[in-house]
């Protein structure tokens, strides 16, 4: 599993649902379905409408990945922050019960206020 506490904090751009599917969609449970996804050089995040599914790229070559699964039954609060005009980039924090904190950084264009929607209709 991914350190959350620990690691280099993500920053992720938007990218086609396609990035990850076929990874992941092996550990799809029936009906789900994604979201969105986004993805930095390596790394990535894949919102479904059960989960977000963290992607760590590991190694030199790629091939090992870690795939970290955070369900919305465990979000207990969520925070947002969006692009200004010095800081560039928007910030989404949340907290999971028995992990703690989560943290992504995405880049200025990125639609976190979207996320924060999506994240609402499966937690409230």
């Amino acid at each position: 599993m991914i350190d959350f506490q620990n690691s280099a904090v993500f920053k992720l751009k938007s990218v086609s649902n396609d990035a990850f599917e076929k990874l992941i969609a092996p550990i799809f449970v029936d009906g789900e379905q994604i979201i969105c996804s986004y993805q930095t050089i390596r790394d990535g995040v894949v919102f479904t409408n059960k989960r977000i599914l963290a992607i760590n790229v590991q190694g030199i070559t790629g091939k090992k990945k870690d795939i970290s699964s955070l369900p919305y039954s465990k979000i207990q609060a969520f925070s947002i922050e969006t692009a200004g005009v010095i800081d560039l980039d928007s910030e989404l924090e949340i907290w999971f019960s028995g992990l703690g904190k989560v943290r992504f950084e995405f880049s200025a264009d990125s639609k976190v206020s979207l996320i924060g929607r999506i994240i609402s209709e499966y937690v409230l």
